[in-house]
């Protein structure tokens, strides 16, 4: 089935698992639970309830066929929905990647600034890829990727590791991962200095212990 997801991760959005499910039905009508869930990457009982909503919108319709077996349908407004979806997923596509490419091209100024020339990044995904393109015409080598739940040995051409430990020579670390920014950001700050993690604002990551120090107890912004 064709994915939307830009990178190796499972679905997440409500909007993503929705597509996905309408692209899965009008290229296969015989299409199953079971494996919608392991295309899309989420729970069976998860794709069961989306497929329920559709089915609830109009957007799907469901047909019984020989040995007990079912065959789903794109209805005129499931058509529509994919059609919309669609346009909403490209449209968020190309403003992130344009976003990204900007903020990787600072984070990688800021490298070459304090002559930081191997960085490693913390995550596997869309802006990892984005970063290492970027990063072509600078003077930064990427050293690496961290990413512990990641289940390949490479990603974007770089080798990925489980733990910073296993990467020598790091003068940096940048924030990469896309699904959970701020855990990973609070994880590095137990082994790494914070004046060495790079945190691009498109992650939205807070860093509570600076906001402390700049607004003691009893003050505020």
């Amino acid at each position: 089935m064709n994915s939307i997801k830009t990178s190796n991760e499972p679905a997440s959005s409500e909007s993503e698992i929705t597509l996905g499910l309408l692209n899965a039905v009008h290229e296969n009508s015989s299409i199953t639970q079971r494996l919608v869930a392991r295309d899309l990457g989420i729970a069976l009982g998860l794709a069961n309830a989306y497929l329920k909503r559709c089915i609830r919108k109009g957007h799907i319709k469901v047909k019984q066929i020989p040995s007990n077996r079912y065959a789903y349908y794109l209805t005129p407004q499931g058509f529509a929905e994919k059609t919309r979806l669609t346009a909403d997923y490209l449209t968020y596509s190309f403003t992130f990647f344009r976003r990204a490419r900007q903020q990787c091209s600072a984070a990688l100024q800021e490298c070459e600034h304090h002559n930081w020339k191997r960085v490693v990044l913390a995550g596997a995904s869309e802006l990892s890829e984005i970063l290492t393109l970027t990063a072509g015409d600078t003077n930064v080598t990427i050293a690496g990727i961290v990413d512990k739940g990641f289940k390949h040995k490479k990603f974007a051409g770089h080798e990925v590791f489980s733990c910073l430990d296993e990467i020598v020579q790091i003068d940096a670390v940048v924030i990469t991962d896309v699904n959970n920014p701020q855990d990973c950001f609070d994880r590095l700050l137990d082994q790494w200095p914070r004046d060495r993690i790079i945190t691009p604002t498109i992650l939205g990551i807070v860093d509570e212990k600076n906001i402390s120090a700049e607004y003691p107890t009893g003050m505020s912004a």
